[in-house]
Formats: C-alpha cells, structure tokens, sequence
C-alpha cells in the first residue's frame, strides 16, 4: 500500500494533468460569477429603463379603441390554492381595457370531488365565491374551468385553450393571431402594466411572438425564516442574471449576426453553423409572468405534456421552431417554499424535469440536426444534467485542489500564479457577487414591486447569513437533484410531486 500512494502521489502526468484541470475549472467558475455580475446589471437597468418611461405607454382608453391591440386570455393553473384570490385580485386589477382581457383558471376536477379537509372549500369554488364578490364588469372577466381525470398543470392549461372553450369565452373575438395567452402561477402577484407594455411593445412595431417577463421569488419574504430570504433572494437572482439576462442578449447577438449577414452574406453562410453551435443560447420559461401568441402556442401542440416542467420544455420547444422570446421588463412576485423540505421537494421537481427535457432534445436534434438543436442538446446535458448534481461538490474540492498543486508546480512562476489565482478570485467573486452584490440588486428592484416588499437586511445574523450561506439554494438544489436520481437508481421512476402551500392532516 505505501508504494501504492509513493507512486500515486509521485506520478508527474497525473497531477500535472489534474493541475490543468483543476485551473480550467476554477477559470470557468470565475468568468461565471463575472457573467453573473453583467447579466444582473443588465436585467436591472433593463427593469429601471422600462419603470421609467411608463408614462409613454398608452392608456386604457387608447387601447380600447385601437383595433389592433391584443386580447388577452391570463391561465392561472391551480390546485389546492387556498390564496388564489390574491393573485385573481392583481391580474384583474391590470390596466388594461376589460373587454380584452379574460382571466382563466385551470383547476381540476378530482379537487372538486376530494377538497383537501384543510382548506374551506375546493380551489374552483374558492373562486367562484370570489367572483361573487365582483362587480358585474369585473366577474365578465373571470372564468374557472376543470379538467377531469388526472393530470399535470400543462393538461390543465391544454384543457382550458380547447376551441371550443376560447370561441366560447372570446365571442367574436377569437384570432389566433391577434389572441395572447398569459401564464401566471396561483401565487403569483403580477403588475398591473404587464398587459399593457406588450400591447405598446406590439403596437410600436418591436414586437415578439413570445415574451418572458421578470420574476422574483419576494412574495411571501417576510414570513420566511433566515435560511429561506437568504433563498429567496439567491432564486431571484437566477431568474434575473441567467432566464432574462439570456433573453436580452440573444437578441442582441442575433442582431449583429444579421448585421454581418447583409454586409458580408458569404462570410455569414459559412459562419453560421458555428454561431449557432458556439453562441446561441436555450430560452428559457418560467412558467409565469410569460405570453405567448396563440396560433405560435398551437403550431408547438400547446403547453408540452412531455415532462415534469412544461415551461422549460416549452422554451425549447419555441428556440427549436425559429421563435425568439422577448424580456419584458414588468416584475412579477411569487412565493418561495416555506420550509427546507419544501425547497428540496420544488428543486426535485425541476431536475426531474431536467432529466425528461433531455428526451425531447434528442428527439427534436433527430428530426432536425442543426447545429442550434444539437448546442441545446449538448448544453442542456452538460450544464443542467451533469453539473447541476455535482457542481456543490466538484467546485469546491477543485478550489482546494487547484491552491494545493500550485505548491507543487511552484518551479513554474507562472502556473504557481494562475494555481493560486483563480480559485482565490472565484472564491472571493462567491462572496461578492453572490452575498453583496445580489442582494443590492435585488434591493434595487423593489420599489417597482406590484406590492411593498421590504428585503433589507436589518440584523447582523441576517447579514452574516446573507454574505457567507449565499450557496444555500444551491446546496438545496443540489440535495433535490439527487433525491431524483436515487429514486430512479433504486425503482426507476420518481413522481414529481407539486410544492404544496396547504397544510395537510
């Protein structure tokens, strides 16, 4: 055994191998944590550009009578909902003409039949109750439709934009090209501009078949404890600095290609292949404060039924059509699970949906081999099903890794350097970028939050917390993703359950 590690510890391809490695890995954290920063700073000046000039957006009455302004028809998928009405109050609150905006909600009718013993009443006739209450202009506006037999929320949604339903609820005004399907979550609390920013985005000529909006998990934070605002805030930041920081500059990256197509149009032709390949990003869904065109939803077959998480499947679904979803800038609030188990359990759900999104690439790169859908597939591989699992342990021990051959190759002044350099700076950005930065963004933010939302950190606990825990949520994450993986190691399936805001007996 000792010649064993005499050897193994002495063999200089390993460990310069190895030393290598460890420097690309802790590189790639770091431009990471710096792409993290820039996505951020975009979103937020984004988001205060947009808060800044709502004044120019047109007014309701404008709307009205434009015979181009879109209709909208808002699905709110619930199940077991007890405070579906605060979220049915904002969206019916938006400022937008009432006779072009219909709210739906997508309920189920099994809930009807078995009502869970701790709530009043099922979620259908917890909002029929709450219609009740309405003006008769405001119950005009709000429907709840449920879909028998059993089902995820995208056969829900599917259910509620059947024809017959939506020529039924529009009477006169069904166009698939001119009607907008909203999404929001049964405890999402949306802005009241939303409708409207799309409709004068649309109206000025800069619209998108798609839009995804801002989202930040703040609704519930002051009944969240230490761990879980340190959380929330950690999840609002992936929402802002990756799903619409990548919105942004997609868009961006296709307009200088398409500048370089009309001036250089060979040159684009035989580029092509690698931009796409090397710099096209997957759009993606979160599943609320999100639009879609109708007939573009129609021509995907609908909300995608294929997996855990329909919206990410649906972001792909949308990118491997040609369609470029758009930010739009107007915030959204949703709850943040209220426990740990919870936060497991939610984050489970996502990597499931992971896991059934790899099938659908494969399948969609094998009808149409393009180097787009192949970078969606190899990514989507790499980045979520592989790293996503690993990434709170390998970065880490590579970190160590990386300081303590450094040492060992300190004959070479420059790769002693680099040893050193990367794991410290990638730690140091961790904190700042992670427990500083973030939370002043985020801040920043909040005075343009459809409700007051105060986030401040006021304790020292709360700060000490905020600064050094700021890879909880990822931790969470990644004990949710291997919650997946063991149950399908142990008996091959694992049911991807909804996070539950119900108190069960």
């Amino acid at each position: 055994m000792d010649a064993f590690w005499s050897w193994f510890w002495g063999t200089g391809w390993f460990w310069f191998a190895t030393f290598w490695a460890a420097l690309l890995v802790n590189g790639r954290a770091a431009f990471k944590l710096l792409l993290d920063w820039k996505g951020m700073l975009t979103t937020c000046r984004f988001v205060e550009r947009a808060y800044a000039t709502l004044d120019t957006l047109p007014d309701e009455a404008t709307l009205e009578r434009h015979p181009a302004a879109p209709v909208f028809v808002h699905l709110v998928p619930a199940w077991e909902e007890p405070e579906i009405a605060t979220t049915l109050r904002g969206l019916l609150a938006s400022r937008y003409p009432h006779t072009k905006l219909h709210v739906v909600v997508a309920t189920r009718d099994d809930e009807e039949r078995s009502p869970n013993p701790t709530m009043p009443a099922s979620t259908a006739e917890l909002v029929r109750r709450f219609r009740e209450t309405l003006p008769p202009w405001q119950q005009k506006m709000l429907r709840v439709i449920a879909m028998p037999g059993q089902g995820r929320k995208a056969h829900q949604l599917n259910w509620a934009l059947r024809q017959e339903v939506l020529e039924k609820l529009l009477d006169g005004q069904y166009n698939p090209a001119r009607v907008w399907i909203g999404l929001s979550d049964a405890d999402s609390i949306s802005d009241p501009n939303a409708h409207r920013w799309i409709a004068a985005d649309l109206l000025y000529g800069r619209g998108s078949l798609a839009y995804q909006g801002v989202t930040l998990s703040l609704s519930n934070f002051d009944r969240l404890d230490v761990r879980g605002r340190v959380c929330a805030v950690q999840q609002s930041s992936i929402f802002i600095r990756v799903s619409i920081a990548r919105l942004i500059n997609e868009r961006r990256r296709i307009a200088l290609f398409a500048w370089l197509t009309e001036r250089a149009p060979r040159l684009a032709r035989v580029l092509r292949p690698i931009f796409e390949l090397c710099f096209r990003r997957s759009q993606i869904c979160l599943g609320h404060n999100q639009f879609v065109r109708l007939d573009v939803l129609q021509g995907v077959g609908g909300f995608p039924t294929s997996g855990a998480t329909e919206d990410s499947t649906l972001g792909y679904a949308l990118g491997a059509r040609g369609v470029l979803m758009a930010a739009m800038p107007m915030l959204e609030l949703v709850d943040m699970p209220e426990t740990k188990e919870k936060m497991v359990r939610q984050n489970a759900r996502w990597y499931k949906g992971v896991l059934d999104d790899v099938a659908f690439l494969r399948d969609v790169w094998r009808g149409r081999p393009t180097a787009y859908n192949l970078a969606q597939l190899s990514r989507h591989v790499g980045n979520k099903v592989v790293e996503w699992p690993i990434a709170a342990l390998v970065y880490p021990v590579l970190g160590f890794l990386g300081w303590h051959l450094a040492y060992r190759f300190s004959y070479h002044p420059a790769w002693f350097v680099l040893g050193v350099a990367f794991p410290s700076i990638s730690l140091g950005l961790t904190v700042w970028v992670g427990g500083i930065v973030t939370q002043d963004l985020i801040e920043s933010l909040t005075p343009h939050c459809p409700r007051p939302v105060s986030i401040a950190r006021t304790t020292l606990k709360a700060k000490f917390f905020g600064i050094l825990r700021c890879q909880t949520c990822w931790l969470l994450a990644t004990r949710g993703a291997w919650r997946v993986l063991l149950a399908l190691a142990r008996s091959g399936r694992f049911e991807a359950g909804k996070t539950d805001r119900v108190a069960r007996v």
